[in-house]
């Protein structure tokens, strides 16, 4: 591809010529070089530039706008033209919502790599919200997200199901007790993910579905990832709600216990997502040996 398109690609994701030289290992000056052929080739700017600041001009987003398209049709060409001479290669930009990445994916992709390893996979890692605005945006071929939200834009495939529990450390109050009803929950003190986090969505909508919000629970805390949220539990007489595949190896060694709740059950689908209509042959591939492999698991 293009070289100069590529350094233009990586100073407006990093918005600074000192970072995207690091990144590029090449050094800020080339990187500057570049651009301003790019720009006296197009006859007008793409950055602007304030003080030690750096914002994309109108021309700039479109420019950017462009190169995504065009690396897709470049990563395209690699693997279909690759797949002709009976290999496969190429690079695919994947995002998984926290848990996900976290406690399902890595199993997935070893075995993928170890089948295919001249497919390089880059992973990003987010809460649900934030991995389809990189879809969107088309900073990804392919994501794995959990929550209730829907965009027209992106196209949900059903992938793994998974139940989320109330749990609390082992040695808590309520540990190993008889179950509790919806009603207690309004006397406990919760922890829970920040806003935008898919696993989140799903527990207010449940809870919802029972008459119960959750801006009327006891929120002692909000915290960014589902391991900080483990770690405060064990540290705590809070309780939170979470999906069992993240506790699933505190559940084991009695760190944790599960609170059972009355009349509350919450199960959700992880969702394999895409941009509609626009799916090339190797996210198909990749999404094809993804479903292989769960199925074979369960």
């Amino acid at each position: 591809m293009d070289f100069r398109l590529h350094v233009f690609v990586t100073v407006a994701n990093r918005l600074s010529f000192t970072k995207a030289a690091s990144e590029l290992y090449i050094s800020q000056p080339a990187v500057s070089k570049h651009i301003q052929e790019l720009e006296e080739q197009y006859k007008i700017k793409l950055f602007d530039r304030t003080g030690s600041k750096i914002a994309l001009t109108q021309a700039g987003a479109v420019l950017l706008k462009n190169c995504k398209t065009i690396f897709d049709i470049y990563r395209n060409i690699d693997f279909e033209m690759s797949a002709l001479t009976n290999e496969r290669q190429g690079a695919l930009r994947l995002g998984a919502s926290t848990t996900i990445s976290q406690y399902v994916i890595s199993p997935l992709l070893a075995d993928f790599h170890s089948k295919l390893k001249d497919i390089k996979i880059n992973l990003r890692n987010g809460n649900t919200e934030q991995i389809e605005n990189a879809l969107v945006n088309k900073e990804i071929e392919v994501g794995i997200v959990e929550g209730q939200s829907r965009n027209a834009n992106i196209k949900y495939q059903e992938f793994l199901k998974d139940e989320i529990v109330l749990v609390c450390k082992s040695t808590h109050a309520l540990a190993h007790k008889t179950p509790i009803s919806i009603t207690d929950l309004e006397y406990l003190k919760f922890l829970t993910r920040e806003v935008g986090s898919g696993t989140l969505e799903v527990i207010e909508h449940s809870l919802k579905k029972q008459g119960v919000k959750v801006q009327k629970l006891t929120i002692e805390m909000q915290l960014g990832s589902t391991e900080s949220i483990k770690s405060y539990l064990l540290n705590s007489d809070c309780v939170a709600f979470m999906s069992i595949h993240a506790v699933n190896k505190e559940l084991i060694n009695n760190e944790l216990t599960v609170i059972d709740v009355t009349e509350l059950s919450i199960e959700r689908f992880f969702y394999i997502i895409t941009l509609q209509g626009n799916q090339n042959q190797l996210t198909s591939f990749f999404i094809d040996n993804l479903s292989s492999y769960y199925n074979l698991k369960l």
